[in-house]
């Protein structure tokens, strides 16, 4: 299977040639016009390629946000910016960085260093009970079904934050403002709802969940 690229560009022409290049080049293509829905949309992408210039978000905040969401996702940024503090801030949080016009196959060659790399990183999968997670490949398989389990967008980013985090105790009020990206209000069942689901997905019997394990007046943590 391909892998899948989230890419952010508002400008049509330059979005629009560069995303068919890069399904020519064999990889799926997710194109946004801007970063409102980017944490939702890169739960099952490989590697994000961000502009800089977007309505809205700017590409630094969205940027942010992603990998805070996603520590191990690989982030190309693409930028007419040439200044130094410019590269500076963005290679803050970001992989790699082109400078705007860039030829395409170099984006491509950039591209594939970064997926490179980070199946290396990726290599080891992580099991937690009957389940494996293939952070790098945005996967989690039922070893006793053999069967891949889907998850929404959220659903993902809450357990993957759990998963790296394993073991600890992480706060609603982290998760929510990790996966969110906005601050938690005391007494929002949304979390508690999308935790519950996930425990219908993942548990073997959701009643005694083994895997996310609710800590009373604390929140929740998945069990070394």
């Amino acid at each position: 299977m391909s892998a899948s690229i989230l890419y952010i560009e508002d400008d049509r022409d330059i979005g629009g040639w560069v995303s068919d290049f890069l399904k020519e080049k064999g990889y799926g293509v997710k194109w946004l016009q801007s970063g409102e829905k980017a944490v939702e949309e890169a739960a099952q992408c490989a590697v994000v390629v961000l502009d800089v210039m977007l309505p809205g978000l700017d590409g630094f905040t969205v940027g942010q946000r992603l990998k805070k969401a996603y520590p191990g996702l690989p982030i190309l940024m693409l930028s007419a910016r040439t200044s130094i503090d410019d590269k500076l801030q963005g290679l803050e949080f970001a992989d790699d960085y082109l400078t705007k016009p860039f030829h395409p196959d170099e984006l491509a060659a950039r591209v594939e260093v970064l997926l490179r790399r980070s199946a290396v990183q990726s290599a080891e999968p992580v099991r937690v009970k009957h389940l494996t997670v293939y952070e790098g490949e945005n996967r989690i398989v039922d070893e006793e079904t053999g069967e891949e389990i889907l998850l929404t967008g959220k659903q993902y980013q809450i357990f993957m934050y759990l998963v790296q985090h394993q073991g600890r105790v992480m706060t609603k009020e982290q998760i929510y403002e990790s996966v969110w990206g906005e601050s938690y209000i005391e007494g929002d069942k949304t979390l508690m709802v999308h935790i519950r689901y996930l425990r219908e997905k993942l548990e073997r019997d959701p009643a005694s969940p083994e895997i996310i394990e609710t800590v009373r007046g604390l929140g929740y943590r998945v069990k070394a």
